[in-house]
């Protein structure tokens, strides 16, 4: 398919498009996902539905009382958008960093720099400046906006690595926007024109950089908003995912705001805090990963869930028998989903009735998906293999080689393995690579190595997941310390605390072993797989 003119000035997300010969198969299958040549995601987002619900519903609120409504929510865009052009300079096509945790001003900037033509580039607010570092000398961006709480990373990457960024903190970005009028004409992108750039998590320890067009953001709500979330006006929205997740990003932003709801948003909450949000709150409608259902649970919490509506589980599989407590208990079924970040949100689903227990569910309407054997070719019914997926989105990576193994054959293989029963429904085996996945963060095990491996007292270290009953998976770090170092409790403290100051912290080591040396095949490269082995044999001992 031949791309649109674009609307860009700045051509370096055009120009910088896989070639069309690595790009999957994409298909518009229903009558929703056929969009015009020209579209502003942020148009549709906020001036659409004010036309289409008003300008005085609730859109954002916070547990500390804070509320706009979706007149509001725009002419705060709006002013963003002015304070990008006029003050700041930019133009269509330039990408825009957002470094902040999920608050109201951080959806009015994601929003208000679309508005302006530019290219959302979103980071979580945990990220230290060693994991920004790669993205910024990846994406270029010529601005960062960043919540004044975390922008000290920002400066940092700045000095070091790209003098020309221009940094604007939240509380500067608010008292310029105050001085805007509030009246912007969006610009009017093409639909394909990128509009989103999102980081993997960066498993072999440089992320990839999904690219994501405008009307690819609509196309998650034309096919899992719509078919199986299906909220309504009256829904209030939790989500424990920050925005930068494009879980979050979904759940929180673009789902609600298509369908006139209202999005409660929350910054770093415990499961405990936030299942009380939810009943204090009188959200109807949550979302998070399997840890934290099984910790509210665990928690006894779960009766201040009993208001809810909906609830959506993903990240991760949710164990069968945490799904069946919570239906036991609350009656509550909740949806379970398989999404990536290469396109953009959940594409295997079911919902109510259409739920079979253990399942991740079926192709949500507007996708396609095979269990894919070997030879690439779709298996039979029971048989385990890689995933494979096609859609109105799909993956493309920024100037990235490894476009050529997550594209197969026109399919976007996943990196998971399935099985499919003969009704159609696909079931989770297990991750096909190295990824660590713990409360539904990714976590890639090279990047953990590189970061313990600067304690001083470090020689060596390899990194493999841990099978956890709450987690699904946690970190484990064996190491190898210098001579005369002794390798206690106290010591692996001082590692785990090493790496939060270079990591997010929910990417340290919650396991730390000590050894004299690791093992080593011939070659000399380390056998991660031993290491796996030695925990295995350990459960197997119910150590």
């Amino acid at each position: 398919m031949p791309l649109s003119p674009s609307a860009h000035v700045d051509t370096f997300t055009r120009d910088h498009l896989p070639h069309e010969s690595l790009w999957p198969v994409v298909e518009f299958t229903t009558p929703e996902l056929r969009y015009p040549d020209r579209l502003n995601a942020a148009t549709e987002l906020i001036d659409t539905a004010i036309a289409g619900f008003g300008a005085d519903r609730p859109a954002l609120r916070t547990p500390g009382g804070e509320s706009w409504s979706y007149g509001e929510l725009r002419t705060r865009a709006n002013q963003v958008a002015q304070v990008l052009t006029e003050d700041l300079g930019l133009v269509p096509g330039q990408r825009v960093m957002l470094h902040s945790p999920n608050t109201p001003w951080t959806v009015a900037a994601w929003l208000g720099l679309l508005k302006a033509g530019g290219v959302a580039v979103t980071t979580m607010a945990a990220l230290r400046a060693r994991e920004l570092t790669p993205i910024v000398e990846r994406t270029l961006p010529s601005i960062a906006l960043a919540d004044s709480r975390c922008a000290q990373d920002v400066h940092v990457v700045r000095d070091a690595a790209m003098p020309s960024l221009a940094v604007v903190e939240s509380d500067d970005l608010i008292a310029r926007a105050s001085g805007k009028s509030g009246e912007f004409t969006d610009v009017r992108t093409a639909a394909d024109d990128v509009a989103l750039l999102g980081p993997t998590s960066g498993s072999t320890g440089v992320p990839k950089i999904t690219m994501h067009f405008h009307r690819d953001i609509l196309s998650i709500d034309n096919t899992f908003g719509r078919h199986v979330l299906r909220l309504t006006p009256d829904d209030v929205v939790a989500c424990s995912a920050p925005f930068a997740f494009t879980f979050g990003l979904g759940m929180l932003v673009v789902f609600p705001l298509r369908a006139g709801a209202c999005a409660l948003l929350t910054e770093k909450v415990t499961p405990a805090q936030l299942a009380d949000i939810v009943h204090q709150e009188g959200v109807t409608a949550l979302a998070t990963a399997p840890t934290a259902y099984k910790a509210i649970l665990r928690e006894g919490r779960d009766k201040k869930l009993a208001g809810l509506r909906l609830a959506v589980s993903a990240g991760e599989h949710i164990p069968r028998r945490t799904w069946e407590q919570f239906r036991d208990r609350l009656g509550i079924r909740i949806i379970n989903g398989i999404g990536a970040t290469e396109l953009l949100h959940i594409f295997i689903s079911a919902a109510g009735d259409e739920i079979r227990p253990g399942a991740t569910g079926k192709p949500v309407p507007g996708y396609r998906a095979a269990v894919l054997g070997p030879d690439g070719g779709e298996v039979g019914a029971g048989e385990a293999g890689q995933l494979g997926v096609i859609g109105p989105v799909g993956c493309r990576y920024l100037d990235d080689e490894r476009q050529k193994n997550y594209v197969v054959d026109g399919w976007n293989v996943t990196g998971d393995v399935f099985t499919r029963d003969e009704d159609g429904y696909f079931f989770f085996q297990a991750r096909t690579d190295g990824m660590i996945v713990s409360s539904g963060y990714n976590i890639g095990g090279p990047e953990v190595e590189a970061a313990v491996e600067t304690h001083p007292d470090v020689v060596e270290v390899a990194v493999v997941g841990k099978p956890d009953p709450e987690r699904g998976s946690v970190v484990c770090a064996f190491v190898v310390l210098r001579a005369g170092v002794v390798g206690d409790g106290v010591k692996a403290k001082e590692i785990q605390d090493h790496v939060k100051q270079i990591l997010a912290p929910y990417k340290y080591p919650r396991v730390v072993r000590f050894r004299e040396r690791l093992p080593r095949n011939a070659s000399g490269k380390v056998q991660h797989f031993a290491l796996r082995k030695i925990i295995t044999d350990e459960r197997g001992e119910g150590r």
